[in-house]
């Protein structure tokens, strides 16, 4: 085993120095999330990639309500259906203001089109975990902004079956440009209201933005402070498990792709359409 170990890690590296070839610490960062994911998933059925939405940063603990409520209604399904399953994280940025204004040019130009070379970056890591690992099936999650890069890394996996994408709220900047397969379920409102992230609502989602440093402020100021995220609140920008229209398509869909289209493409030539939003 140990063998195996090296020589995959040895294919990482070269990896790693493909993808950074100027980067050592790029590098390194690649060979340790790489690492640590195929040890946890090399023995189980599904691997969930969980991009946090906003900058990209927050780990599980400090995810706002609802996106904390989506990983644990997905993971909890996995379950039910008796698959073997882990979860791990990948991070755009680390949770600082510094690593923020680092990042903010490369943000503002993937807003305007549509292109991340972070996301060409998971997209190699993936398939090459689906060298290794060829029986597991990976689920992409992410709401908001992860729900946007994660469209943009399914966009380098064309060709990749047995990865699928779980895409809530996307930004509306992104909206024209998303591709959506067979292997992708968008969900652009929670069932009960218009999400004006998704439809641009200007008047909603900036009251909703302009208001949240005060609302900050004042949560330091009662000695509660929160993520800065967490004071974003945009009516209809929430898709908490409990939305039974959430919950319900994710149910279909992780059904479908896990339980359904294994029986079927097992008997034969089954074709699946796309999920319409």
């Amino acid at each position: 085993m140990d063998n195996v170990r090296n020589f995959i890690k040895q294919d990482v590296i070269s990896l790693a120095k493909e993808l950074y070839k100027n980067n050592q610490n790029e590098q390194k960062s690649v060979v340790s999330w790489l690492m640590e994911v195929y040890e946890k998933a090399k023995d189980k059925d599904i691997l969930v990639v969980h991009s946090p939405g906003g900058w990209g940063c927050a780990n599980l603990e400090n995810l706002i309500a609802w996106e904390s409520s989506l990983v644990q209604g997905v993971t909890d399904t996995l379950s039910r259906m008796g698959k073997k399953w882990t979860l791990v994280q990948y991070f755009r940025t680390e949770d600082n203001f510094i690593n923020h204004l680092k990042h903010s040019p490369e943000l503002i130009r993937y807003f305007m089109t549509g292109k991340l070379y972070l996301a060409q970056v998971l997209a190699a890591q993936l398939e090459f975990l689906k060298k290794y690992l060829g029986n597991l099936k990976i689920i992409l999650l992410g709401a908001s902004q992860g729900a946007a890069f994660n469209n943009t890394v399914m966009k380098h996996l064309s060709n990749s079956d047995n990865i699928y994408s779980i895409e809530l709220g996307i930004f509306f900047m992104h909206l024209s440009r998303r591709i959506i397969t067979p292997r992708t379920l968008v969900i652009d409102n929670n069932g009960c209201t218009i999400d004006p992230v998704v439809h641009w609502d200007f008047m909603k989602a900036f009251r909703a933005y302009i208001t949240a440093p005060f609302r900050w402020i004042r949560y330091r100021i009662d000695g509660e402070p929160v993520k800065f995220s967490a004071c974003i609140n945009v009516p209809g920008h929430d898709y908490h498990w409990q939305h039974l229209s959430v919950q319900s398509r994710i149910t279909d869909f992780l059904r479908r792709v896990l339980i359904t289209e294994s029986r079927e493409l097992i008997a034969g030539g089954y074709t699946i359409s796309a999920e319409k939003s």
